[in-house]
């Protein structure tokens, strides 16, 4: 245990740091879709341009709906598989976008809804666990880690995807997120603390209160 004003032992540290870098790869590709899929479609599709605010809600949905059920999950797996569990829906969704939504299908909103239930799976989950690792005292301190890896991936990634889909293609966007999603499924699974299994959620405000937009 560590408490006061003591150092993390290097084991936890690390531990932190690779959580950190989890949310940080995932934002990099999650938000990469999420910010350029309507200038993705305009550009791809010749047709169902009206589908594009569907699928993007879909996605938003399907998350709200989703925190209470990720929220049991957890409790009985631990939150570090529910993380890769949402990593790898993920994966395989964008490696899907990548084959097929270069036009318009309905199996988008599928798509999107796994995303969605991605989404919830990892944000919902990675916050807790650098709450777990926290020294007494200092969670706020904690909290401004998170959010500055998280909110600056959010930040540089639409810089990075839009250079790519400007000179190199709109076909790289599907790709782009695959790549740095499957990347985030590597520091969470050498993650060694912070994982629990927490009570279940008595409701769907207690299963939010990890959730980042």
């Amino acid at each position: 245990e560590v408490a006061g004003k003591d150092k993390l032992p290097p084991a936890v540290r690390t531990s932190l740091l690779l959580i950190l870098a989890t949310i940080t790869l995932w934002f990099f590709g999650y938000n990469a879709v999420t910010t350029a899929f309507s200038k993705f479609a305009t550009k791809m599709w010749s047709s169902g341009l009206e589908h594009v605010a569907n699928c993007l809600l879909i996605a938003t949905a399907a998350a709200i709906i989703s925190y209470l059920p990720i929220g049991f999950l957890a409790s009985r797996i631990g939150r570090k598989k529910t993380i890769i569990i949402g990593l790898v829906i993920a994966t395989g969704c964008f490696i899907l976008g990548a084959i097929g939504a270069k036009t318009f299908s309905p199996m988008l909103y599928v798509m999107f809804a796994a995303i969605g239930f991605a989404q919830a799976a990892v944000t919902v989950n990675t916050f807790p666990m650098v709450w777990e690792i926290s020294r007494f005292g200092n969670v706020g301190k904690y909290t401004g880690f998170y959010y500055t890896c998280s909110m600056a991936a959010q930040v540089v990634t639409p810089i990075v995807s839009g250079y790519l889909l400007q000179y190199v293609g709109y076909n790289t966007l599907f790709p782009y997120a695959a790549v740095f999603v499957a990347l985030a499924i590597i520091p969470v699974a050498l993650t060694k603390y912070g994982d629990s299994k927490p009570g279940a959620p008595k409701d769907k405000l207690e299963a939010m209160a990890g959730a980042d937009d």
